[in-house]
């Protein structure tokens, strides 16, 4: 996988990141820290309105970006959306991806990664190959306050705060074996993986498709 600077993809996935970082543990280190925000976030209590939150950010990011978004209305296969260009489903011309997203306001953010406790059974709807199309993780951290969440003015809607996104196709789902899918399995999301409308399309990059077993030959 390549940097999308030299006309790749954005550096993804957990194995990447902890070769080419070094901390105790093997957990990231270095870079950035923190921002100011979520040393204060306490969290707060309605989960249905904050998880409303971040499925319409997402839905601007990715009508912005000129996509076709459709809702999954019931999530029975670990999809909240699906994501793509105008056209005929499943074709290179006209490719697509789908996208899990989770909204928190109290991240566990680091230096050049963000901590975060995914359910198992979320995790294996995102892990491994077998997929018809590429699935992403996207993670859309908010204030603590609702209040705080947007603010319009006459020249623009500032949303706050923002959202990154994960791919694990390359990585093996969690072996159950029989054993309750309760617990979570954490991961590691590069802050470079900031979800942005450029970000968006690269996410339709071949080398995301080459990774699912129904990828185009």
């Amino acid at each position: 996988m390549t940097d999308s600077a030299a006309n790749g993809i954005p550096h993804q996935a957990p194995n990447d990141l902890l070769k080419h970082l070094s901390g105790p543990n093997g957990v990231p280190a270095g870079g950035a820290p923190p921002p100011g925000w979520v040393q204060s976030s306490t969290g707060f209590g309605d989960n249905g309105h904050r998880g409303a939150f971040g499925e319409e950010f997402i839905r601007m990011l990715a009508t912005a970006a000129n996509l076709d978004v459709t809702r999954k209305e019931r999530d029975r296969v670990g999809v909240d959306w699906q994501l793509g260009y105008a056209g005929r489903r499943g074709t290179r011309k006209f490719p697509a991806i789908e996208a899990q997203v989770k909204c928190t306001s109290s991240p566990d953010v680091q230096d050049d990664h963000i901590r975060y406790p995914l359910k198992v059974k979320n995790y294996n709807h995102l892990a491994g190959p077998d997929y018809e199309m590429p699935r992403f993780l996207f993670l859309v951290l908010a204030p603590a306050d609702p209040f705080a969440w947007a603010h319009a003015t006459e020249e623009r809607l500032h949303l706050s705060h923002a959202a990154y996104w994960l791919c694990l196709h390359d990585q093996e789902p969690v072996d159950l074996d029989g054993k309750s899918s309760t617990g979570t399995r954490t991961v590691y999301i590069p802050r470079a993986n900031l979800l942005t409308v450029d970000s968006l399309h690269d996410l339709f990059a071949e080398d995301y498709r080459e990774l699912v077993g129904a990828s185009c030959p």
